[in-house]
């Protein structure tokens, strides 16, 4: 993606998904986006424990939550 525009689009994508997101009742801090590359694992790894510790501290997602 860095070598042409897909990170832009993707970053758009992304912004449109958040709204969609919203729109349908969920927080759109259950999604994330970063920009890592392959040769930064323990920077991959460590994005992904604070997106899950995140989405934990959200708890349940309560839009789908059926009566």
């Amino acid at each position: 993606c860095h070598y042409q525009d897909g990170n832009h689009k993707a970053n758009a994508r992304f912004e449109i998904v958040k709204l969609i997101l919203e729109d349908a009742g969920v927080n759109p801090e259950r999604v994330a986006i970063e920009w890592v590359s392959g040769a930064e694992g323990p920077r991959f790894a460590e994005k992904v424990a604070e997106f899950t510790d995140r989405v934990k501290a959200l708890g349940p997602n309560t839009s789908r939550v059926k009566e």
